[in-house]
């Protein structure tokens, strides 16, 4: 490569050396190289920048040999915006973990120690893949995760009409749902329709911080303030200031961060680790929660007093079997966009499908059903959608409503993991795709089913 190219790269990984190799490496080469030690900021990052390739560690401390955590963070990012080119690099490579790092939508895969000219030609390519895709793309759909929500049910023209009466004020709003619902993009939603529109939008899931670094990521800290502590830095609170805050799984925090968190909201100031100045924030709070935090209040799990402030407007996103006026709509929906996307050929939804789309009882809600329609419109052939397409046997069909069965969801989602688990071999990333869960979603269920 002769000339700079326009391309706005992230590099994400924990060993500090390896960043400052790359990005001394690509810098020469591409126009805006930014790094990032911390994977945790990667949804703040891919929300409020528009990288055009990143290139994602496959292996953190926590995680040093088999890529589950970086498989974790693909989803993240394809999540947010599925447009992004993922490169992935790991120094643990073999082919398995290469064939699984496509099939999960990263664009392409180098191993470490890299060779230069190998590096620069993978990350060359998959700018040129993202450009060809922006100049050629067809879609008109909105892609999911940028702010549409589809529905026309009773229960979600309620959400709506909530939304549209309370996003221009700055009340703390709790949505409560179950997962794979579309609460994240409720939030999104909300701010933009609300005056904070053109400030940062900063989402937290704190189902996934480590509890010792719980402080350090939302609040921030100062240098020195611990061991790996090398420069002053910014909390969430701090960078979403002026704008809204989303904390995703707000319920699974435990009693004594419950207590930092009501400090902040109390005193509308940070405190940074290591630090004795106070910081004034100005953000506008939405939490979310899968929990009957109701309930975890009366037991003692979660503080009242924390209730009370992030609950001033409570908003329940109902499952996806108690919206099914808007199945097909979202199904047409995810067809339309994946069909451009992959530019397949498939045009409709045969009826037949539609009427099983409709019986069946999505335990994993749109996130299911939206994986289930990529799947089928990659898979097939024709310009019509069959039933075969979609409801793959021994999974979906054994679960067909149409069979009275008189389970409660419990079994029944508990029955859908044991035999998808089957079906895959216990390949946790194959079973994930096939229920349209996340990776992180999946291993929550194993381990409440205990399977």
């Amino acid at each position: 490569m002769s000339t700079m190219q326009p391309a706005k790269i992230l590099i994400v990984d924990d060993d500090v050396d390896v960043l400052r190799a790359a990005r001394l490496l690509l810098k020469r080469h591409f126009e805006q190289i930014d790094v990032e030690k911390n994977p945790q900021r990667i949804p703040y990052l891919v929300t409020n920048f528009d990288y055009d390739v990143i290139l994602l560690d496959m292996n953190f401390t926590r995680d040093l040999s088999s890529g589950k955590e970086g498989f974790e963070w693909l989803d993240r990012i394809l999540d947010i915006k599925p447009e992004t080119a993922v490169v992935l690099f790991t120094a643990y490579g073999d082919v398995e973990m290469a064939v699984r790092a496509i099939k999960a939508g990263a664009t392409d895969f180098v191993l470490k120690p890299w060779e230069n000219e190998k590096l620069l030609a993978t990350i060359q390519t998959a700018y040129n893949k993202r450009i060809a895709n922006q100049d050629t793309s067809t879609v008109t759909t909105p892609q999911p995760g940028n702010g549409q929500i589809i529905g026309k049910s009773p229960a979600m023209l309620t959400v709506f009409d909530t939304v549209s009466r309370v996003a221009a004020t700055d009340a703390n709003i709790l949505i409560l749902g179950e997962n794979g619902t579309g609460k994240d993009m409720l939030a999104r939603q909300i701010h933009a329709q609300s005056d904070r529109s053109n400030k940062p939008f900063v989402s937290v899931d704190l189902g996934a911080i480590i509890e010792t670094l719980f402080e350090s990521e939302l609040f921030g800290h100062v240098k020195g303030a611990f061991t790996d502590a090398r420069e002053d830095r910014f909390g969430r609170f701090e960078e979403a200031n002026g704008g809204t805050i989303f904390l995703d799984e707000i319920g699974n925090i435990s009693i004594p961060f419950q207590a930092k968190l009501l400090t902040v909201l109390q005193n509308r100031s940070v405190t940074k680790v290591g630090s004795n100045k106070s910081v004034p924030i100005n953000v506008r709070l939405i939490c979310a929660t899968n929990r009957n935090i109701q309930h975890m209040a009366t037991q003692h799990l979660f503080r009242q007093d924390l209730l009370y402030r992030i609950n001033t407007i409570e908003l329940h996103l109902p499952p996806l079997r108690e919206r099914g006026e808007d199945i097909v709509p979202l199904a047409e929906h995810f067809m339309q966009l994946y069909r451009d996307k992959y530019k397949r050929p498939v045009q409709h939804i045969h009826e037949s499908l539609v009427t099983q789309l409709q019986r069946y009882n999505w335990p994993g809600n749109i996130r299911e059903l939206q994986h289930a329609i990529e799947r089928a419109v990659i898979l097939s052939q024709g310009k019509t959608l069959q039933p075969k397409d979609v409801f793959v046997k021994n999974i979906h069909t054994t679960t067909d409503p149409t069979m009275d069965t008189g389970y409660n969801l419990e079994e029944m989602e508990r029955n859908v993991i044991s035999q998808a688990m089957k079906k895959c071999n216990g390949n946790i990333t194959e079973t994930a795709k096939e229920l349209g869960l996340s990776r992180a979603a999946l291993y929550r269920r194993l381990e409440k089913y205990n399977i």
